[in-house]
């Protein structure tokens, strides 16, 4: 792909990410660098990007909202400076959870997201694994990459046996069978309840399946405190399971989730880099330059 059509920015939080993405399109590559002030604010300075197409590269993990106004901040600069079409490539879209009004009286901050990513020039939204098709419906313009190709390919190559996917809820059921499609397996979806106000996480412990003596791979679109992989482990480790291993595209792990997920007989957690850590196993930029090649070379 021609330079002069991409210039890709690396965002603060995604630095790697963006390299990766941006030599996989044979891009511009344009740094932005980062001003924290004593006061937790940020100063943005970047590059003039030389292409008329603008691509910003920044998952917005935590911090969630000094990510957030980083990315507005840079699609700001890009607008000012002419650019004909601005797309940002966010991994991990936070407030992606928050799609709907549960209780009386919530904002619905997807929403928000979404306003204010186009009010600061953005056109286009590329994410990951987002959590629902209804968090993409306030988004005019949204492309959605699967990381479970990626994640599949990975389980494949760590000589499993006799593995079977695991969503920890019936609402992952059609991540797990994707995933477990790929693999030529099996899968089981667990019956999770959770308390919206308390945040307690139960499960049934009874299976429709025999998992004695198959590696399990619980699969979810992210992990943050881990309540819900830990609950679903020791339902897997009573019935019987062999190895039990946590993948996802987003790996948030908040406070000490990995130490306790491990300690939950859990043999390794393995997530995408669309958040930066030492459990950011497997790839995305294969995925994301393919889309975004798919939306440039027409």
């Amino acid at each position: 792909m021609p330079e002069e059509i991409i210039s890709v920015i690396a965002g603060p939080s995604s630095p790697g990410l963006a390299e990766k993405i941006t030599k996989r399109l044979g891009a511009q590559l344009v740094q932005a660098e980062l001003h924290v002030f004593s006061d937790g604010e940020s100063k943005i300075k970047i590059g003039r990007a030389t292409a008329k197409n603008c691509i910003i590269v920044q998952s917005t993990y935590p911090p969630t909202d000094t990510h957030l106004m980083q990315a507005l901040m840079i699609a700001k600069k890009c607008a000012d400076d002419g650019a004909g079409d601005i797309c940002a490539v966010i991994p991990y879209l936070a407030y992606a959870r928050q799609d709907r009004a549960f209780l009386e009286g919530e904002v619905v901050s997807v929403a928000l997201v979404a306003k204010l990513l186009e009010a600061a020039g953005v056109r286009h939204v590329v994410t990951v694994d987002i959590h629902s098709h209804l968090a993409m419906s306030h988004f005019a313009d949204m492309q959605n990459v699967s990381s479970i190709p990626l994640l599949a390919e990975r389980a494949n190559a760590m000589k499993l046996q006799r593995p079977i996917a695991v969503s920890p809820d019936a609402g992952g059921a059609d991540r797990a069978k994707e995933f477990a499609e790929y693999l030529k397996t099996d899968m089981v979806a667990l019956k999770k309840s959770r308390d919206r106000n308390t945040g307690e996480v139960t499960i049934d412990g009874k299976l429709e399946v025999n998992i004695a003596g198959r590696d399990a791979i619980l699969i979810d679109d992210m992990i943050s405190s881990g309540r819900s992989i830990i609950k679903a482990a020791e339902v897997l480790r009573k019935n019987g399971a062999g190895r039990i291993y946590a993948m996802c595209a987003h790996a948030l792990l908040i406070g000490d989730a990995s130490k306790k997920i491990k300690a939950a007989s859990v043999q390794d957690i393995i997530a995408t880099n669309s958040i930066p850590s030492e459990y950011a196993k497997v790839d995305l930029s294969p995925a994301i330059a393919a889309a975004l090649k798919s939306r440039y070379s027409s």
